[in-house]
């Protein structure tokens, strides 16, 4: 971690590779949502995500608050739910409505969660299908604390 000053010439074992990256988010069973209220005051929930096209996909309904947070600022932070191997995520939400995607999202999470949702369980009247796009993304190995702290940045 050369910018905490605890790095020296011959510690850690050194950055991480995407693919970790992609691994620990694709086998993380949860993620914690950090959205914003209009005072500015956090707000954090876990939710239940998939990994598609190199990215976090995510579902909430509209009338939550991670919702309405979101449609009135569509940044946040995401958090693997693995404290010793995890990755963070910083970016904003994009909202998909095409169906082919929504439908890829539904196989996605009915597999990894062994849930039967349908088509129906996306109905864009009453919940968001969200990509999180990703502006910067962090993530270490516990055990090499000062060695391995990765950071990615995206235009």
């Amino acid at each position: 971690m050369p910018s905490y000053g605890v790095l020296g010439p011959d510690e850690g074992q050194g950055l991480l590779p995407w693919a970790t990256v992609e691994e620990r988010l694709a086998k993380a069973h949860d993620y914690w949502l950090a959205t914003t209220w209009p005072d500015g005051r956090p707000h954090v929930m876990p939710v239940w995500g998939v990994v598609l096209d190199g990215a976090l996909w995510f579902s909430t309904s509209k009338r939550s608050r991670k919702w309405t947070n979101l449609a009135r600022d569509p940044r946040c932070t995401v958090a693997s739910d693995d404290a010793y191997h995890p990755v963070i995520i910083e970016g904003t939400v994009e909202v998909t409505r095409d169906v082919t995607t929504i439908q890829r999202f539904i196989h996605a999470l009915n597999a990894k969660y062994e849930t039967s949702y349908g088509l129906d369980f996306q109905d864009p009247d009453v919940n968001m299908t969200l990509r999180v796009a990703a502006r910067t993304v962090f993530s270490l190995d516990e055990d090499d604390f000062t060695g391995t702290p990765t950071r990615w940045r995206f235009p």
